[in-house]
């Protein structure tokens, strides 16, 4: 009795998987996605050290790419050389 119910949950789930899969897929080109990743680093990066790097500024500042190359100044220049480090890596190649 208990089969065909855990049958139907696992169709289910493999049913609305095979959906997100599909709307999740986009084709992004190489430099769109490495912009992505250093606005996402960069966000992270301005939670993570706003006390000892960006006390002076709004706490829910919404950090876009024009940002990241202040977010990655402030870094190398108020941080620790952890913060350098991280701020190195948020500039282009």
């Amino acid at each position: 009795m208990g089969q065909p119910h855990y049958k139907g949950i696992r169709e289910y789930l493999s049913r609305i998987g095979r959906k997100g899969g599909q709307k999740s897929r986009r084709a992004l080109d190489p430099e769109t996605a490495r912009n992505m990743v250093r606005v996402r680093e960069a966000r992270r990066a301005f939670k993570t050290y706003y006390l000892q790097c960006f006390w002076s500024f709004d706490p829910d500042l919404k950090i876009t790419l024009n940002d990241v190359a202040w977010v990655s100044e402030q870094l190398m220049k108020n941080g620790s050389r952890t913060c350098w480090e991280i701020g190195r890596r948020l500039r282009p190649s």
